[in-house]
C-alpha cells in the first residue's frame, strides 16, 4: 500500500498551475518511478501526515531537490504558533523554497459560482477558501517570525531569500449527472469522480452496479477491480450507518460494462 500511495500522490494533479489566489504552486519534478522502492510509512498516521512521508520520499528520489528540514515547530514560549512543512533546496538553481503541502478531496458545489468558495470537503467541514486563507495569512508569515530566527540561522538561511510555495494536490468530484463543468482558474484535470446525495443514490439507476466502500487511504488510488464488490442493496445497508454518523464514504462503482468510477455519497440535503 505504501508504494500505491506514492504512485497515487505522484499521479494526482495540482489544483492550479503557476500562481492563483496569491499562492504560487510548487512544480513537482517529473520522475521515472520504474525503480522506485517505497519506504515504510507508519500505519496509524492520518492520511494527511502519510502524504508528508510520500512527498519527502519522492523528493529524495528526485535528483533535483534536497530536503533541508521538515515539520519545523514555531513556538512562542509555551504557545505553539504553527509549523512549517518543508524547507527545500533546488540543487540546480541553489535556491531555497518553503513549501506547504496539501492533499485534498473536494466536491464541487454547482450552486456557488465563485471557484474559491464552491470547493468543500464531502462532509462540509473542510473548505478550500479557509485553507487558502490559512496559507496566505498564517503559514507563510511564520517564516518571518522572530521565533524562527535562530533555527534559520543554524541552517544558514535568510528568510528574505526563500521562495514560498504550496504543493497543493487535489481530487475534485463533480455532481452526478453533470457532464461538463467550468472550474477556471482551477485545474480541470483534478476532476476524478462524482458525488451524489444518499436519497438520489437509493434509486433504480444505481441498482445494476456493484460497489466497494473504500478505506480512507484508498481514496488516493485509482479504482481497481481486485476488490470485493457488493450489491447495491448490501452497500445501502452499510452506507446507511455512515449517514447516521454524518460520514460521507467514497465508493468505487463497477458498472455492468465493467467501467470503474469514484463516487462520494453525501449525507446532507
Amino acid at each position: 500500500m505504501d508504494k500505491e500511495l506514492c504512485f497515487g500522490f505522484y499521479e494526482t494533479h495540482p489544483l492550479w498551475v503557476y500562481e492563483q489566489f496569491g499562492v504560487t504552486q510548487f512544480k513537482f519534478p517529473d520522475l521515472d518511478l520504474l525503480n522506485f522502492t517505497a519506504q515504510l510509512i507508519p500505519e496509524k498516521l492520518r492520511l494527511g501526515h502519510k502524504m508528508e512521508y510520500v512527498f519527502e520520499q519522492l523528493l529524495q528520489y528526485s535528483k533535483t531537490w534536497e530536503v533541508l528540514a521538515k515539520n519545523i515547530l514555531v513556538d512562542h514560549g509555551k504557545t505553539r504558533l504553527g509549523e512549517l512543512d518543508f524547507l527545500l533546496k533546488n540543487r540546480e538553481t541553489q535556491r531555497i523554497h518553503h513549501v506547504e503541502l496539501a492533499y485534498k478531496f473536494y466536491i464541487i458545489n454547482p450552486e456557488i459560482t465563485e471557484p474559491i468558495y464552491r470547493l468543500m470537503g464531502p462532509n462540509k467541514r473542510d473548505m478550500f477558501y479557509t485553507k487558502i486563507d490559512k496559507l496566505r495569512n498564517k503559514q507563510f508569515p511564520l517564516l518571518f517570525s522572530n521565533e524562527l530566527t535562530e533555527k534559520l540561522h543554524s541552517l544558514e538561511l535568510n528568510p528574505l531569500e526563500i521562495q514560498q510555495q504550496a504543493c497543493f494536490k487535489a481530487q475534485l468530484f463533480s455532481p452526478y449527472g453533470v457532464d461538463s463543468m467550468t472550474i477556471r482558474p482551477l485545474n480541470k484535470k483534478c476532476i476524478q469522480g462524482r458525488w451524489i446525495r444518499f436519497d438520489d443514490f437509493n434509486t433504480t439507476e444505481f441498482k445494476k452496479s456493484k460497489y466497494y466502500i473504500t478505506y480512507k487511504q484508498e481514496w488516493v488510488l485509482m479504482p481497481s477491480a481486485n476488490r470485493l464488490f457488493t450489491s447495491h442493496y448490501e452497500t445501502l445497508l452499510n452506507i446507511n450507518l455512515r449517514m447516521l454518523k454524518e460520514n460521507a464514504p467514497m465508493l468505487w462503482m463497477r458498472k455492468p460494462n465493467g467501467q470503474l468510477e469514484k463516487l462520494f455519497i453525501v449525507w446532507w440535503k
